[in-house]
């Protein structure tokens, strides 16, 4: 069983070397390894801005992280929009405020960058994260989700 400091985490941008810890955390919550993926991942947060992809930690380990973009090249989409890409807290921290913490950090660091509204996509059924960002006051939005299986 994992330390649970009752302390807040720290809050920093994710960098190059969180990658073995993220992967970890992927794998416990999705439970499949997928490291080309995040290593693509962070290879592309190195070249973008860091005001949106931030890990929390405690006692110095990386429990959560969330990852999204402004919307600054999409056709179509208003410049001034703002993506939760993912968002992933290792299952023995969950249930503390740690997604809500990184969440905050991360909207108040897009408001400061212009940006006035944040989208991201769930399943319909998975009531876990549905819950979640209820709570953080999403809503439906204007975009509609298509799919095409080919």
């Amino acid at each position: 069983m994992s330390d649970k400091s009752s302390s807040s985490p720290v809050i920093r941008a994710m960098v190059p070397s969180d990658l073995n810890r993220i992967v970890e955390i992927d794998i416990m919550v999705l439970g499949k390894p997928r490291p080309d993926y995040w290593e693509m991942k962070l290879g592309l947060l190195e070249k973008g801005s860091q005001v949106s992809s931030l890990v929390a930690e405690l006692d110095g380990k990386v429990v959560g992280f969330i990852i999204g973009n402004e919307s600054r090249w999409e056709y179509g989409i208003p410049e001034n929009i703002g993506w939760i890409d993912t968002i992933g807290i290792d299952p023995d921290y969950q249930r503390r405020g740690i997604a809500k913490i990184l969440f905050t950090e991360m909207t108040n660091n897009l408001k400061k960058a212009g940006i006035d509204s944040v989208i991201t996509f769930v399943k319909r059924r998975d009531w876990v994260l549905l819950k979640f960002f209820d709570s953080m006051g999403f809503q439906k939005g204007d975009m509609v989700n298509l799919e095409l299986d080919i």
